[in-house]
């Protein structure tokens, strides 16, 4: 099957980096994703990818804990930047060109997000991983995937998760959830399935961006879905609900 994609943004949670780690980052995981993704630059696709930072710091959970939203999303930020470098050292010692780019300034140890700059590094054949969010407050890191893949023209949203698809209820609660295959935006957000934030969505809306939800644990699901292959849900506009 021929390449369907030739641009993607591929998104991470911070949790992903965690595997069965109730904290932090497992080496063994990180190497894996890294693996997937330098198989997909290695068959000339370009890569972008924007990590969360979830398993360092979150700041909706340390805001409803008391501390200052604003100041807590910063700390949140600071700790994406962290999974970046992480995941720029693991691609680069299987000999992928890896830039970070935060929309934070800190030079010392990576780029500051430059539109033009992040798309020049693409054509190079470099994957860039964006820290630091979107550099605002109150913003998720799914926000920041839908503005990122818009700024840089990628053909796709992946959204790593840990769960095979889109469901219309908990899987892990109900056994009899609904799996989807695809959806349009407008049933994501009347029916509130939580598959990114609302402003994501809206921005994947306006700029036709589908977005692919699948499960990062199963190896070879990175390549296969840029392969165009059927792999778990995909919401878009010239989608209907299935």
């Amino acid at each position: 099957m021929g390449i369907t994609y030739q641009r993607v943004l591929l998104k991470l949670s911070g949790e992903a980096l965690m595997g069965n780690l109730g904290y932090g980052i497992d080496p063994s995981i990180v190497q894996e994703i890294a693996q997937e993704v330098a198989d997909v630059v290695n068959s000339g696709i370009q890569v972008a990818i924007v990590v969360g930072g979830g398993n360092i710091f979150r700041g909706v959970k340390a805001a409803a804990g008391g501390m200052d939203r604003a100041t807590a999303d910063y700390v949140g930020m600071i700790a994406t930047v962290m999974n970046a470098i992480t995941l720029q050292d693991a691609l680069e010692q299987l000999g992928i060109p890896t830039r970070v780019q935060t929309a934070i300034a800190m030079q010392e140890v990576a780029e500051p997000y430059i539109r033009r700059r992040a798309i020049r590094h693409l054509e190079k054949g470099r994957v860039v991983v964006f820290g630091a969010g979107s550099g605002n407050p109150f913003f998720t890191t799914d926000t920041t995937a839908a503005l990122r893949a818009a700024e840089i023209d990628a053909n796709v949203i992946f959204k790593a998760t840990k769960v095979d698809g889109i469901y219309d209820s908990d899987p892990k609660t109900n056994p009899n959830a609904r799996r989807y295959e695809t959806l349009t935006y407008s049933h994501v957000l009347t029916h509130d399935l939580r598959v990114m934030d609302s402003t994501a969505i809206a921005l994947c809306k306006d700029n036709n961006i589908p977005i692919i939800v699948f499960d990062l644990g199963v190896s070879g699901n990175v390549r296969r879905a840029v392969m165009g292959e059927s792999v778990g849900t995909i919401v878009g506009g010239n989608c209907e609900v299935s």
